[in-house]
C-alpha cells in the first residue's frame, strides 16, 4: 500500500507525530512560552501603535524600537504556534535578535539616556527593551535565553 503524503509545506515538515509531541509547544513549558509570547505581542504592539499615533514626533526612536520589538514578539509568537522546523528556525531567530535587541537597546538607553528623551517635555521615554526591559519586569531579558533552551532541549534530532 502506497504512504499517504503531506499536502502541504507544514505538514511535509512535520515528521512522526511522536517526534511533534516530544518537543512540541502544544504542551507543557510550550504553551506557556508561547502565552508569555502573545501577552508581550500584544502588550508591546498596543503601546507602540498608540505611541506611534498620538506622540511620535516627540520621541521617534524610543517609538520605533518599540514597534521593532512589537514585530519581534509577533513573529516569534506565531513561530511558536505554528511548530514546524521551519518555523521553529524563524522562532529561533527571532529569539536570537530579541535577545541582541534588549542587549543593543539595554546598554544604549544607559549610555545615551538623551536619545530616549521627549523633545516636548525633556523627560525620559522608554521603550520595551529600555534598560533591558525595566518596564516589563526584565522579561524581554529572561524570556529569550528561556525560549533558546527550549527550543535547543526540545529540538528533533
Amino acid at each position: 500500500m502506497p504512504e499517504p503524503t503531506a499536502t502541504g509545506p507544514d505538514e511535509a515538515e512535520q515528521g512522526s507525530s511522536a517526534d511533534v509531541t516530544a518537543g512540541s509547544t502544544k504542551h507543557g513549558p510550550g504553551r506557556v512560552l508561547i502565552t508569555v509570547y502573545a501577552i508581550l505581542a500584544v502588550g508591546s504592539t498596543a503601546r507602540s501603535l498608540f505611541e506611534l499615533v498620538t506622540k511620535f514626533d516627540q520621541a521617534p526612536v524610543p517609538y520605533l524600537l518599540s514597534t521593532f520589538a512589537a514585530v519581534v514578539y509577533c513573529v516569534i509568537t506565531v513561530a511558536l504556534v505554528k511548530d514546524t522546523p521551519g518555523w521553529r528556525r524563524i522562532a529561533f531567530v527571532g529569539m536570537v535578535v530579541e535577545l541582541v535587541g534588549v542587549l543593543v537597546v539595554g546598554t544604549w538607553s544607559l549610555v545615551h539616556a538623551e536619545t530616549f528623551q521627549n523633545t516636548v517635555t525633556g523627560k525620559g521615554v522608554h521603550s520595551v527593551w529600555y534598560w533591558f526591559g525595566l518596564d516589563y519586569l526584565f522579561v524581554p531579558l529572561v524570556l529569550p535565553i528561556l525560549g533558546l533552551n527550549f527550543l535547543r532541549r526540545t529540538r528533533s534530532r
